[in-house]
């Protein structure tokens, strides 16, 4: 015999249907993105910025002592051999006076009183006070080998001149005066400076310097005081 079926309508759930009626729906536009992970570079920075803020909150130094993380350009970097200071010699009046001679270059004199190899300034005959400065070029010329007048000009503080002439090695020296008065003050200085590696002490004096402007003074008639005289005085 077999089995009655027995037929029931669909299940119905008022739950589910009371559920899904009262639910509430936020527009896309309002619903919250999720937070995106720090990039490398955007955790670095704070990171960074973090550092930075620690140290000028210990540090006793201004806060202007601390370079700029945003400048693109900084401070020249100065010469810090020897080596490279003899690359970087100056010429051309300072304060008005002849420059003294640079420790680093021992190829030099100067009249400057400051200068560790120091010469007497010249004395101007009055004769010669109207072409001093034609008369010095004419020395110069007739007496270095390869001269050439660079900078004959007016200054506030006298006529400046500078010549170059031959050096050793094949390089140039320079010689640089200042007529004032009946006063000619100078510097003559070699523009190669010899190191032997590894010593940082230049190889030379200033006998050849001395002996240069010796011979232009020679040629020119001028006067101008001398230690060995001094020495005889005494």
């Amino acid at each position: 015999m077999a089995t009655p079926f027995l037929l029931l309508p669909p299940f119905f759930s008022p739950l589910k249907h009371l559920t899904a009626s009262t639910q509430t729906h936020t527009p896309p536009h309002l619903i919250p993105s999720p937070p995106q992970p720090l990039s490398h570079q955007t955790l670095s920075a704070n990171l960074l910025s973090f550092a930075l803020a620690v140290t000028l909150a210990a540090s006793p130094l201004p806060s202007q002592a601390i370079p700029s993380l945003n400048s693109s350009s900084a401070p020249p970097l100065l010469p810090t051999t020897p080596f490279a200071q003899s690359k970087k010699l100056l010429t051309g009046l300072e304060n008005g006076k002849i420059r003294v001679c640079p420790s680093i270059n021992p190829g030099c004199v100067s009249t400057n009183p400051q200068s560790s190899s120091f010469a007497f300034p010249w004395t101007i005959p009055e004769n010669s006070l109207g072409t001093a400065v034609q008369r010095l070029q004419e020395a110069i010329l007739s007496t270095q080998k390869n001269a050439i007048i660079k900078i004959v000009e007016d200054t506030p503080y006298g006529k400046y001149l500078l010549a170059e002439v031959d050096g050793g090695f094949g390089s140039k020296d320079v010689l640089e005066f200042l007529i004032k008065g009946d006063v000619a003050s100078y510097r003559a200085m070699a523009t190669k400076v010899t190191y032997i590696y590894p010593f940082t002490t230049a190889l030379g004096d200033s006998k050849g310097q001395e002996e240069r402007m010796q011979k232009i003074l020679d040629q020119l008639g001028w006067d101008a005081p001398r230690f060995d005289a001094m020495d005889d005085v005494e």
